[in-house]
């Protein structure tokens, strides 16, 4: 009969590839590093492969094996603390710990009210979250670090499920008292001669240079910010206008300064907001209690489309 691996020896192996080092992982686990580099040896004997390289001067480096198995682990013994966590309860609430991942610009706006809305629904799940951008949350997804991810519906890798959240649309942003701050609504052809303040996070460049090429226009770009209230901030001053999706509560900048917001009168190609997840994999009972829930907050709050 062949020998089963134990949970003890993914463990060892999950950690000991997190931490880069058998000492390392020893010290996290607080077990002896004999402990650590003896499991790991005995489940890379069982099956039947390497998967870590050792070296003194680089310390730990995952195999194209151990890069396989890796998400994998994490997912196995995440399913095993919410069984333990679950059992404690006889499986009828939710409960354990909870990753969840957002884009870095959606994550000021909608998770601080989800974590805590959600938090008072569901209290024994211990929800954190990790903010990134469209691949680094993929790459967390895919690598089984994160169980959920918020992001823009847009460059989604192979592996990654998603579900629509609402659909967003960008609006104007100008310097207070500019021309255009006059009229109800703005007409893109009407900022063919104007500077404009790029926010080059991707997908935003993108997809704002597409929204402005459909409308026949191309962006004389002033300057570019991976900060989305640098964005703000160089409107106020006057440099230029913006095309944003998110909207603080106030339209000032932080340095106090008014930016004035006006919707687009053309007809633009929505940005959807999505939930991700790897492909293929069954999600946990909390994970699904939280793509439940983010559906309900959107259906109770359609202003968030």
């Amino acid at each position: 009969m062949t020998d089963r691996i134990s949970l003890r020896q993914l463990d060892y192996f999950v950690v000991a590839a997190q931490t880069g080092t058998m000492t390392g992982a020893a010290r996290q686990l607080f077990v002896s590093q004999a402990a650590v580099s003896l499991g790991i040896a005995e489940l890379e004997r069982q099956l039947g492969v390497q998967l870590l390289l050792r070296s003194k001067s680089k310390g730990l480096t995952l195999t194209e094996a151990g890069r396989v198995l890796l998400p994998q682990a994490r997912t196995l013994l995440s399913r095993t603390d919410e069984l333990q966590a679950g059992l404690r309860d006889v499986g009828q609430t939710p409960a354990g710990d909870l990753l969840v991942g957002c884009f870095t610009t959606i994550a000021p706006f909608l998770l601080p009210g989800l974590l805590e809305e959600f938090q008072r629904a569901h209290p024994r799940v211990r929800v954190d979250f990790v903010e990134g951008s469209l691949v680094d949350l993929q790459h967390q997804l895919l690598d089984g670090r994160c169980e959920m991810a918020v992001l823009y519906g847009v460059d989604i890798q192979p592996g990654i499920a998603h579900e629509v959240l609402y659909a967003t649309e960008p609006h104007v942003l100008l310097p207070r008292g500019h021309a255009l701050a006059r009229r109800s609504t703005v007409r893109l052809c009407d900022l063919a001669d104007q500077d404009m303040i790029m926010l080059d996070v991707p997908p935003s460049m993108r997809y704002f240079t597409e929204v402005l090429a459909d409308a026949g226009v191309s962006p004389r770009v002033r300057h570019r910010t991976r900060s989305f209230e640098m964005v703000r901030s160089l409107v106020a001053r006057g440099f230029g206008y913006s095309l944003l999706i998110q909207r603080p509560a106030l339209d000032y900048s932080y340095e106090g300064r008014e930016v004035t917001v006006r919707p687009i009168s053309d007809e633009v190609v929505p940005l959807p907001v999505v939930l991700a997840r790897p492909a293929g994999s069954l999600p946990t009972r909390r994970a699904a209690a939280f793509a439940a829930f983010c559906h309900d907050c959107v259906a109770r709050d359609p202003g968030l489309g």
